[in-house]
């Protein structure tokens, strides 16, 4: 019998195997945390899919997601980068990337990790949020939007409540499985 999933990543083998094993799994890992905000924000304006087909890219030019390698690119680094057709050649998504690193780093200082700071805002848990259909998932929320006000209070670029709620969701701090798909249960 055929899996029931969500209908968004129904039909692209890639969409689907993202979809099973990792959105909506809670991530208190600052590195892969580091990564799925670093994705996000180069998703703005964009789909998913994009960034994903070209995620093992994204991994090689920005050093496996090490923030702390990224923190010092310099301006030469961020000119490759721009080079680099791998990925989505965006100077103000790059440059925001290389911001980015910087303000975590400062965020993981203030808190001890990054992850003890993004999930103090679920209290340590994911919101399981129990939508029937895709149209009962929004695009940003009240939290979402809070989160993006205090990320971009710290420097963080590209993180609008949009991209803020998309990274909720890819790292778990929210599940959004409709309660028809297989993992709704089992994340």
């Amino acid at each position: 019998m055929e899996k029931i999933r969500c209908r968004w990543c129904v039909g692209d083998s890639l969409y689907e195997k993202y979809h099973d094993e990792e959105w909506g799994v809670p991530v208190y890992d600052d590195q892969k945390l580091f990564e799925f905000l670093t994705l996000e924000t180069f998703q703005a304006g964009l789909s998913w899919i994009t960034i994903l087909r070209k995620r093992e890219n994204f991994k090689k030019a920005f050093d496996n997601f090490d923030y702390k390698k990224v923190a010092e690119y310099t301006e030469e680094k961020i000119q490759e980068l721009l080079q680099d057709t791998g990925i989505i050649r965006n100077q103000l998504k790059i440059r925001a990337a290389v911001t980015n690193a910087r303000a975590f780093m400062e965020t993981q200082k203030e808190f001890g990790s990054f992850s003890d700071y993004i999930w103090k805002f679920t209290g340590g848990k994911p919101i399981i949020n129990n939508p029937k259909t895709l149209a009962d998932v929004p695009a940003t929320t009240p939290l979402s939007d809070e989160i993006s006000k205090d990320l971009k209070k710290r420097g963080f670029k590209f993180v609008g409540s949009t991209v803020i709620y998309a990274h909720m969701q890819a790292t778990g701090m929210v599940n959004d499985h409709i309660e028809e798909c297989w993992t709704f249960k089992t994340k």
